[in-house]
């Protein structure tokens, strides 16, 4: 009998060193991807130049050079420039001493359309697309101001806020 208990506790001990087969846990979880693309634009612009005044209305062509990148809303002012009182519907060149020369920049080629400052009221707008767009500026001195001779100039700053 003894030898049968131990070929019994034999046989239980075999098969407890036998291999089994293992268990595998597995845990997961996720994570999100994100990113912000900031929309960014440039601006430059060429000078607009009436040349000789004499008396008659002149009319001059400038351009702005908008590049935004793709689906980028963004807006156009163009500041009063720098002469003592001068507002968007009034703009003036200063000469010598206090002499002004009154003038109008305008975004349509009629000169109908007052080009200022405020956001959604008399600035352009537009959507970038990744390329330079290209804005007309559209001046005009009106005829029969009286006038010193001499050399006139302003300078405006173009503001674009996207």
């Amino acid at each position: 009998m003894k030898s049968a208990l131990s070929v019994l506790a034999l046989g239980f001990l075999a098969s407890g060193l036998a291999p089994r087969p293992a268990v595998a846990a597995t845990a997961s979880t996720s994570f999100g991807i994100t990113a912000t693309v900031q929309g960014t634009c440039l601006v430059s612009a060429s000078d607009l130049t009436f040349g000789l005044y004499a008396g008659a209305a002149v009319n001059a062509t400038s351009s702005i050079s908008v590049t935004c990148s793709d689906r980028t809303p963004y807006s156009v002012g163009l500041s009063a420039g720098l002469a003592p009182g001068a507002t968007v519907a009034t703009r003036k060149m200063t000469g010598s001493g206090s002499a002004v020369l009154g003038y109008a920049l305008a975004s349509n080629s009629y000169g109908t359309v007052n080009w200022g400052q405020t956001v959604g009221a008399d600035t352009v707008a537009g959507t970038g697309n990744g390329s330079a767009q290209t804005l007309s500026v559209y001046g005009r001195i009106l005829a029969g101001q009286p006038l010193a001779s001499g050399a006139y100039a302003d300078t405006i700053t173009v503001a674009i806020t996207y």
